[in-house]
């Protein structure tokens, strides 16, 4: 199978079995028709409101997972082409079709079902082209058939219920008899909604994973552990017998009594259904239209008598099949865990959309958690193609006075007011793709909307101070009176600060855009903004109104203090690290802000304190309780105290993965350069601390591989890159001009330092190695 880019002109129908969707069968489609002679090429493109698995003469077409996706589908629907040449014969074909509810009219957005439309529908093309030339054309009409099949529930949020004794051999091939089928209904297209051919990497399953230890749960009831909290489904081999119910049930997390925990699936029942046929042997079975949250399953409805072997069940991991580009490692297991854990969360989470909680009833595109951990998520995985994707569907979401909604795709026009740092994503995510990716075409797709952004942001915002809304410094621990869940940092200071933050990107974009006008009229803009920031928030003794760690930080980190208070805002940043005894307070807006501002103003030292911190609230402390992702807040478990709050208890939630950028940038030193975006000129900057004895990063750019390391021999300090052809960096050593910087054995003597005083070496492609000895 090969996917192509290029535009179809559609003539085909929608089709569907006009049935209400909720508990209803999986309809299946089917199309005989016959090829007279030889062909040359075959091509389909097809689509769903929905979700479809595309099957022809009994073989399934492609590997990709829950096509066509999720969108804005009253705005834009994306659809496959497929090069189905070696499917087709001369002769009798046949075309078969599994046609979910998926998005499009089973459960979203927390509770409701049908939110979009009442049916699946289907859109199929399929063009032949002969060898003389001549095109026919095999559409989506009336003259389809439709039926029931052994599907016979399917919802993403709560799982699938497949009776194998209802299975139709050879439903997918010529010659079966489809007589007592249904008539489809057919409808044309709507030329308003836009027909987007997809150019982002599908959802396929990536990795299969075996369980690390199975045990009873209670008589025909087994609890399998795959040792890592996944996303995905379960692929079961059980023996059969005719009629036996299987429930497949799912959990992050065992309860004390050793039973799955399942509290904080809310409303998802997440539970999968087989029932067997019972033809002898073995049965396997994995589910077509649903995907869960997990590191635990629970096999029920076994035969008492049995004991399961470990291959009974496999987890079935999935997500977009995104490219793995970089990679970190240290000398401390606990960080190099730390990393595995940002990983997995993002790999739990990027599937079609970037989700925030794959497990429970919400698993939607929220704007807030995507914009702070992009960086690293473009670290980890080449995530353009996805991003653009998803930007599309902010952009589609965008309200007509320019507000972005919390979540993308959205579909509602009813929706709560936007917030600040969510609806910023609109523009920050832009940047740091173009940034990491050098890739232009994303900051034009998208700076209409920036515009309008900001446009909104005016008019909504008297003195250019932004209005008391939003979810504020979300899950805050610790918060003030009245925080609760969106912390204590006041919102109008979070709502300005972003504000500034978005306008000054947006004049950057303008700058590259060639837009000088638009860009000098936003640099006067930002100015203004910093202006009343400071008039509002700022008293006279250097103190913001807001007297938390994630005011200071935003402060700082956007650059929206006047120069000669920085350092006494700088101060009242560290005495609130340290009443709070060495810890962070900070939620969702001002953890990713916190190491890099610490490095920025002299205090590396206490960046890596807290990263390294093993107690409440911080990174390593999930890790003690046996995290295998990154979790919605700081104590979702403890082995002291349980269970956090069951309403916000996801245990895969990437937010707080946003520190991997520092992991990357600060610890192993590798860093891009926005003045020379895609890794056309680096900088390589370690800065060792911590008690850490090494630390790498590698990263494959669009120009090769590109790497950053260190390490300690006896007293001496080895630094490392890696150079790809067509590439510079900036190497920045930890130490000034004095040290002596040793290369090949002989003494560099570095005249030019960088901003921290630090000296510093451009070098070109290849391999470096530098020797720090000590007493500089």
């Amino acid at each position: 199978m090969e996917k192509t880019a290029r535009t179809v002109i559609w003539k085909a129908d929608w089709i569907a079995r006009e049935k209400a969707a909720g508990r209803e069968p999986v309809a299946c489609f089917r199309k005989s028709f016959r090829i007279a002679g030889p062909f040359a090429e075959a091509r389909v493109a097809v689509t769903a409101l929905g979700l479809y698995e595309l099957w022809i003469n009994g073989r399934r077409v492609g590997d990709a997972e829950l096509t066509p996706g999720w969108t804005e589908y009253r705005k834009r629907v994306p659809y496959q082409v497929l090069d189905v040449s070696g499917y087709l014969l001369p002769g009798s074909n046949a075309i078969g079709i599994k046609l979910g509810n998926g998005w499009y009219c089973g459960r979203v957005f927390n509770h409701r079902r049908k939110f979009y439309g009442d049916f699946p529908e289907l859109l199929f093309q399929l063009e032949i082209l002969s060898r003389n030339g001549r095109a026919r054309e095999i559409l989506s009409d009336h003259t389809w058939r439709v039926s029931e099949g052994p599907i016979r529930e399917s919802d993403l949020y709560d799982g699938e219920v497949y009776d194998a004794r209802r299975e139709m051999p050879g439903w997918t091939r010529s010659g079966f008899d489809d007589s007592g089928w249904e008539p489809v209904a057919a409808r044309p297209h709507n030329p308003d909604v836009i027909l987007d051919c997809s150019r982002n990497e599908p959802v396929r399953a990536i990795e299969k994973l075996t369980p690390v230890s199975l045990r009873e749960a209670g008589p025909g009831r087994w609890i399998f552990d795959f040792g890592q909290n996944i996303v995905g489904r379960a692929r079961i081999r059980v023996p059969g017998e005719n009629g036996r119910r299987i429930t497949l049930r799912f959990a992050e997390m065992l309860a004390p009594d050793g039973s799955l925990y399942t509290a904080n699936y809310r409303t998802a029942r997440s539970t999968d259904t087989y029932i067997c046929q019972g033809n002898g042997g073995f049965e396997e079975w994995e589910p077509v239209f649903t995907f869960h949250g997990f590191r635990h399953l629970e096999l029920g409805g076994l035969d008492p008598a049995l004991r399961p072997d470990s291959d009974w069940a496999t987890g079935v991991v999935l997500h977009n099949d995104m490219k793995s580009t970089g990679s970190f490692s240290c000398s401390h297991p606990l960080l190099n865990q730390l990393q595995s854990n940002i990983v997995w969360g993002q790999k739990g989470n990027f599937l079609d959309v970037p989700m925030d909680c794959p497990q429970r009833d919400e698993r939607m595109g929220w704007t807030g958690d995507a914009q702070v951990f992009c960086p690293t998520a473009s670290f980890n995985f080449h995530t353009l193609a996805f991003f653009r994707k998803w930007m599309k569907d902010v952009c589609d979401a965008q309200e007509p006075n320019g507000a972005i909604p919390h979540v993308a795709p959205s579909g509602s026009s009813n929706r709560d007011p936007e917030s600040p740092a969510w609806g910023d994503a609109v523009a920050i995510v832009p940047w740091e793709l173009h940034v990491r990716f050098g890739d232009r075409a994303i900051l034009e797709d998208t700076f209409p909307a920036i515009l309008r952004w900001i446009a909104y942001q005016e008019t909504d915002s008297p003195g250019l101070i932004r209005a008391d809304r939003g979810f504020g410094d979300w899950l805050q621990p610790y918060p003030g009176k009245g925080g609760g869940n969106r912390g204590d940092t006041a919102r109008p200071l979070i709502g300005t600060a972003y504000f500034a933050r978005s306008t000054d990107i947006a004049a950057r974009i303008a700058h590259i855009l060639g837009d000088e006008e638009t860009a000098t009229r936003l640099e006067a803009l930002a100015r203004s903004i910093r202006a009343a920031f400071t008039r509002a928030f700022l008293n006279r003794e250097g103190r913001l109104s807001s007297d938390t760690q994630t005011a200071y930080l935003l402060a700082l980190a956007f650059d929206l203090l006047p120069v000669a208070v920085r350092e006494t805002a700088f101060a009242q940043l560290v005495r609130l690290i340290a009443e709070a005894n060495g810890h962070l307070r900070t939620g969702f807006v001002g953890t990713p802000l916190l190491a890099p501002t610490l490095t920025r103003f002299g205090r590396l030292d206490l960046a890596y304190a807290i990263l390294l911190k093993e107690t409440y609230p911080g990174w390593l402390f999930s890790i003690r309780q046996g995290a295998t992702t990154l979790w919605e807040r700081w104590d979702c478990y403890s082995g002291e105290t349980g269970f956090g709050d069951v309403e916000l208890n996801s245990f895969n939630h990437y937010a707080y993965g946003a520190i991997g950028q520092w992991l990357y940038e600060t610890v192993a030193g590798l860093a891009p350069d926005p003045d020379h975006p895609g890794y056309r000129h680096f900088h390589v900057q370690p800065r060792p601390g911590g008690g850490l004895t090494s630390a790498s990063a590698r990263l494959e750019t669009a120009h090769g591989t590109a790497a950053s390391s260190w390490h300690r021999e006896a007293s001496a300090l080895v630094l490392e890159a890696i150079v790809p052809d067509g590439s510079s960096a900036t190497v920045h050593f930890p130490t000034s001009t004095n040290a002596s910087i040793l290369r090949g054995g002989f003494r560099l003597d570095l005249e030019e330092t960088d901003s921290r005083g630090d000296a510093i070496l451009k070098i070109g492609p290849g391999r470096h190695s530098f020797t720090l000895l000590p007493g500089g």
